[in-house]
């Protein structure tokens, strides 16, 4: 393994910090510099960006992002044995590396970051999805960031680029690529990490767009998505009866079929369908 700076080896790191990942947090360190320098690359041009990394652990990526170029690195850390890891890259990387030392859920960086922002993280298995739920539904779009390169077990990953008519596709999807464009660009297979996880892991790349692909207002999809893919089994004329009584109606007006399932829809149609809700609300 090629060096991408003088630090020493992360295997080194983490055994003289006594860092043995914990399953409680979710934590599955990548040991491998190249490829968290090329999980970095992928991030795009990073000079002249501030980067949000969450869950950096002994901050191999946190060194690839450094190295790459990123003007300054916010990083979020639960866990208290990383600290001093992360500070002695901070040493090396003079007023180019923030620490925070708590719970990236109940923590606002927006006081620490100055835009243009990215965000870049081998996400804790155990909070990446509620994460990126929360980067993809703020009060106003477009958001503060720029792109998110993200690091998800496959499955989920394959649930946020899905396509109508795949067993994948879900709400996660029609979130995900109503307001950005999303494809893997990445995978990695168990053996890459330590612990090795007992599936296959996968980067995920989300360009924000100026905004939401197809206009709809949010909270009135959500209703849609929710009842369609919450009984995902049924015809749409069933699942979605409890938003309209003349839904039946409103699925034909929009060129949908009422005896249709949700995952044969497509993102513009539910768009469609919660535009003309919300002009007819009904009850």
């Amino acid at each position: 393994m090629s060096a991408i700076d003088d630090l020493p080896p992360l295997r080194d790191v983490i055994a003289r910090h006594d860092l043995r990942a914990k399953k409680q947090l979710g934590q599955n360190f990548l040991l491998d510099l190249n490829l968290t320098a090329k999980i970095a690359r992928q991030a795009g041009d990073l000079s002249g960006t501030d980067v949000l990394e969450i869950g950096p652990g002994p901050g191999g990526l946190t060194r690839g992002l450094l190295a790459e170029g990123a003007r300054h690195v916010l990083a979020i850390e639960k866990d208290a044995r990383a600290l001093p890891a992360l500070h002695e890259i901070a040493e090396a990387y003079p007023g180019r590396l923030t620490i925070l030392h708590g719970d990236a859920l109940a923590i606002d960086p927006s006081e620490h970051l100055t835009a243009p922002i990215r965000i870049a993280a081998n996400l804790p298995y155990n909070i990446g999805t509620e994460l990126l739920i929360r980067w993809l539904t703020p009060p106003e779009w477009p958001p503060f960031w720029q792109s998110l390169t993200l690091m998800f077990q496959k499955e989920v990953a394959e649930r946020i680029v899905a396509k109508p008519g795949s067993k994948a596709y879900g709400r996660l999807a029609l979130l995900a690529q109503w307001r950005a464009d999303a494809q893997i660009v990445m995978t990695l297979p168990p053996e890459a990490f330590v612990p090795a996880p007992k599936v296959h892991s996968a980067v995920v790349q989300l360009t924000a767009l100026p905004q939401p692909r197809y206009p709809a207002d949010p909270a009135v999809l959500s209703r849609v998505t929710a009842a369609a893919f919450n009984q995902r089994r049924k015809m749409l004329r069933a699942s979605l009866r409890g938003l309209h009584p003349d839904i039946e109606a409103m699925l034909l007006q929009v060129e949908i079929k009422p005896t249709a399932r949700a995952e044969e829809i497509d993102l513009a149609r539910f768009c469609a369908l919660a535009r003309l809700l919300e002009r007819n609300p009904g009850r």
